[in-house]
């Protein structure tokens, strides 16, 4: 199995994280469905895509939200009391 990990901005305020795996043809199905729903359940991972190659090699990609929190810190005059 081979993981690949990149970022991507997909609008105004929303970016994706993709991993992109490649799996073995000798992983059994269920064996597949198990790790992504592993992924899905701990990670925040969806799945994106799925592609069959020919040699029965899995190229699966998964994606979740990546979520930029704003800076909350005030530089101003501190308020009266």
């Amino acid at each position: 199995m081979s993981t690949d990990v990149t970022e991507r901005p997909l609008g105004r305020g929303v970016e994706w994280q993709f991993d992109r795996l490649t799996l073995s043809r000798e992983l059994s199905r269920n064996a597949v469905t198990r790790m992504l729903v592993e992924r899905a359940e701990y990670g925040g991972w969806e799945l994106d895509r799925v592609q069959i190659r020919s040699d029965g090699t899995r190229r699966v990609v998964l994606r979740r939200k990546i979520i930029r929190q704003q800076a909350t810190v005030w530089f101003g005059d501190p308020a009266p009391i």
